[in-house]
């Protein structure tokens, strides 16, 4: 089958489509317009040019029009902006902003792939000298040239997201001292608040100051001597010297193209389209950023700018152009971040997201070794999973730590596509080695201690749930040993180590529930079963005294 497809925007989507349908249609003609200079750039990793850990620009890009030219004889014209389209005729009008000339071309389908910008709210002086957004190629470019020509030691970094985070990495690296600014109360929103407390602490450990619930009011222009980018003032009053600004806030999808064509938009403000990626006009197509998908664990409709996304979408759009009758399951968000020395995955729905939608659901921590206890540098891993509390269905999961982190969250993340349940983490027969894992790898872990919630073996108490307990009707029970109560307990708790908890059970009251806890929560679900066999009402705090620890220690 012959045709002349028409694709809007390159980089992880349209590039991919327009990949994916030469391999489809050696005969079709196939045109890709991007506005910008390059055509398929390594968009994720343009903050590590910055810091120096990709060291040539060239390594950024994928794909130049030539090499694509060369391999798929595809017809791409960089620095060419779509500026219209008119669905009726089937024809886009295009403007070459190297020669300045307007010109259209037809199409017989059209996919748009024109991505997501960056948010720039308006915020008094936010348009000036040393203030850069993180997008593409010329950015960083601009970016790398202000701190080698202002000599940058201070910066300000405003969106404690992906990109803010990875930023404040980078410029780490290159000796700038940085101060975060997030209007929320926590940086990575995937993230539920006790996850990403581990993030928080790490910051902390790297000198980066951390402004939360805190947005800015205005920007002020540079002071001689003080700040050569602009004076940040937050709203609390806070003042900020910045030799640069970093705007992570953000991305926002491109649908302007779309709008002025009659495109159906969504009511979170992307392209509206249906599970083939078909927009609401016939034979124009859209995917990647520019897009709404359907949250795959709550069915409702969502904006995902991830990379790995796009580039399946990408294939299935290729695919149903040539009348194929793939459709898009749904997107579950899985990503991962490296913040230091800790990376931070997740994957499918947060707790915030399930409270919202009102679906019934149950959360359990734990924090198992990365690999077996006994060999060396064995780092714990905070993990979080999501589970429909009867069914045990998995709804999401979120992990941090120093090692293993992104393998569990690609097991977790298969798990959840395949409708797994926590019974069917218990069973998964994962690789084992000393250097690698454990025998009961944390997945099996976080099955197992999952199934206990859900066969009602054990109550479950929560991290945020210690504050409001009333003394009158709980009794906080820290069954660790003595030397690790005196070094630090939550309050109100009393002590009795595990080992002594048969010969001291008189001392626990029976007119009131339990809740117990010891510094991971495997000693306290032990001291559970006991106490409940022994007739007690009694719940373990999930997570233990290492969650509470860090919930605390970063919000209050």
């Amino acid at each position: 089958m012959s045709k002349r497809i028409v694709i809007v925007g390159g980089v992880a989507g349209g590039a991919t489509a327009a990949a994916h349908a030469r391999r489809l249609s050696e005969q079709s003609e196939i045109i890709v317009f991007e506005r910008g200079p390059h055509v398929s750039f390594a968009n994720c990793g343009l903050p590590y040019f910055i810091g120096g850990e990709i060291p040539d620009k060239e390594d950024l890009l994928v794909q130049t029009p030539e090499s694509l030219r060369a391999r798929f004889n595809l017809d791409v014209r960089v620095m060419s902006e779509v500026m219209s389209i008119d669905p009726v005729s089937q024809e886009v009008e295009i403007y070459n902003h190297e020669t300045g000339k307007l010109y259209r071309e037809k199409y017989d389908d059209l996919i748009l792939s024109p991505g997501a910008s960056p948010l720039k709210p308006p915020i008094p002086g936010i348009d000036q000298s040393g203030h850069f957004v993180v997008r593409s190629v010329p950015d960083v470019e601009a970016l790398s040239a202000w701190i080698k020509e202002h000599s940058c030691q201070n910066a300000v970094v405003i969106g404690g997201g992906f990109i803010g985070l990875e930023m404040v990495e980078q410029l780490h690296r290159l000796g700038l001292h940085i101060s975060l600014v997030e209007a929320l109360s926590q940086v990575m929103s995937p993230l539920d608040p006790e996850m990403a407390a581990w993030l928080h602490q790490e910051l902390r450990n790297h000198n980066v100051d951390l402004f939360f619930n805190n947005p800015v009011s205005h920007f002020d222009k540079p002071m001689p001597g003080k700040a050569k980018a602009s004076v940040v003032h937050l709203k609390n009053g806070v003042s900020l010297n910045a030799d640069l600004v970093i705007l992570g806030l953000g991305v926002k999808p491109e649908t302007s193209l779309a709008e002025k064509a009659g495109l159906e938009i969504g009511s979170r403000g992307g392209i509206r389209v249906d599970d083939r990626f078909q927009t609401s006009k016939p034979h124009i197509w859209a995917i990647g950023d520019a897009v709404e998908v359907k949250d795959f664990t709550t069915g409702e409709w969502t904006l995902i700018p991830l990379a790995g996304p796009a580039n399946r979408q990408g294939r299935i759009v290729a695919e149903n152009v040539f009348d194929a009758n793939l459709s898009y399951a749904g997107t579950l968000g899985t990503s991962i971040l490296r913040c230091f020395g800790v990376a931070a995955g997740c994957t499918g729905a947060n707790e915030k997201t399930l409270s919202r939608a009102s679906m019934e659901h149950q959360a359990i921590h734990l924090h198992p070794p990365a690999h077996a206890s006994y060999y060396p540098e064995a780092e714990r891993i905070a993990l979080k999973i999501l589970f429909h509390p009867e069914s045990g269905k998995l709804l999401g999961a979120q992990a941090v730590g120093k090692d293993g982190v992104d393998k569990r969250i690609d097991v977790l993340a298969t798990a959840i596509k395949a409708g797994m349940t926590v019974h069917d983490l218990e069973d998964l027969e994962l690789a084992y080695a000393p250097p690698f894992g454990s025998a009961k790898d944390p997945v099996n872990l976080a099955g197992m201690v999952a199934q206990h919630v859900v066969h009602h073996d054990v109550g479950v108490a929560h991290w945020h749930e210690i504050d409001s307990l009333d003394y009158s009707q709980s009794y906080l029970l820290d069954v660790r040993d003595e030397d690790e109560f005196v070094d630090g307990a939550i309050p109100g708790a009393n002590n009795i180590p595990l080992s002594e908890l048969r010969d001291r059970k008189s001392e626990l009251p029976r007119d009131k529930e339990l809740v117990v806890y010891c510094q991971s929560g495997q000693r306290s679900y032990f001291a559970c079963r006991y106490l409940s066999q022994e007739g007690f009402r009694v719940r373990n705090l999930s997570g233990a005294y290492l969650t509470w620890k860090m919930a605390k220690h970063c919000f209050d």
